[in-house]
């Protein structure tokens, strides 16, 4: 299988709210990215839109639905028609979650946490080699943000995903703004977080905005629905710091979408950031 080499590019995430300007201008990014799912279709509007754009930015799919944490195994017909849309766009990469979202009768269509045993690392690591099988390629996984606890737990998630990295050959889609919120959450130090991690196996990172606790109760929940908090990049800032290779770093918005330029200068601010703590690096 081959690898996937280091990129440094600065992009956004793919939403309805912004085709046009996609299409109708010239948008300075280096990519894009797209939720899978809403691209696993045989034709459409959004299927022609996503044609058109990855005629002039790579894109990158990154899936909500592959469920790599269920015990029933991965679903057939999901695989294949994954398969399809990489074949139709020929991605930069593909990605998914650290998480389990169905039963073999039910989609939850929600991000669920795991128990972080042994058990457990053992089901996603045959999981994700029939997917990478699958798909022929080796894929991303991302950290979740997360809310609760088992008392199944074995391992930190820094120590679950290093393990899945090694056994299975996969790399990291490294989401900060998760990092920032389960450990407000759970009180973990983000500093041992990033230490722990393989951080030569991260390809990709995530920024996005969070309710913070005491809006909808007593959690950090990560809504998606805001522009980056300071403690966040300051976060990212520190990973970048820590990250020898380069490596891809996407706005991601999903709710109370701003209009683009707002954007655009969130993800000017991740490039400064980057470029400070490559600098410190080569220094």
């Amino acid at each position: 299988m081959t690898s996937i080499p280091p990129f440094g590019g600065f992009g956004l995430g793919l939403r309805k709210t912004h085709y046009a300007d996609f299409l109708e201008s010239h948008v300075e990014v280096d990519f894009v990215e797209v939720i899978s799912e809403n691209y696993m279709i045989d034709g459409g509007k959004a299927l022609r839109v996503l044609e058109d754009v990855r005629a002039r930015h790579p894109v990158i799919i990154h899936g909500v639905s592959m469920s790599i944490g269920s015990a029933q195994g991965l679903d057939a017909d999901y695989l294949d028609r994954l398969k399809q849309l990489e074949h139709r766009i020929d991605p930069l990469w593909v990605s998914d979650h650290l998480c389990w979202t169905r039963t073999s009768a039910h989609n939850s269509h929600d991000l669920l946490p795991l128990p972080l045993s042994h058990e457990a690392l053992d089901v996603v690591c045959d999981n994700i080699d029939r997917a990478q099988s699958h798909l022929g390629r080796p894929m991303l996984f991302e950290n979740p943000s997360s809310y609760v606890t088992f008392p199944e737990d074995e391992l930190t998630e820094w120590a679950f995903l290093s393990e899945m990295t090694r056994r299975t050959g996969c790399y990291l889609l490294l989401d900060v703004n998760n990092i920032y919120v389960s450990a407000q959450n759970h009180g973990f130090s983000a500093d041992d977080y990033l230490t722990g991690l393989p951080l030569d196996r991260v390809r990709q990172i995530h920024l996005a905005g969070h309710t913070p606790r005491g809006e909808r109760g007593d959690f950090i929940i990560d809504t998606h629905d805001r522009a980056v908090c300071d403690d966040v990049w300051d976060l990212y800032g520190q990973a970048r710091a820590m990250i020898a290779q380069p490596v891809a770093t996407m706005i991601e918005r999903d709710d109370k979408i701003p209009p683009l330029p707002e954007l655009l200068a969130e993800l000017d601010q991740a490039r400064s950031l980057a470029s400070s703590a490559m600098a410190g690096l080569s220094a």
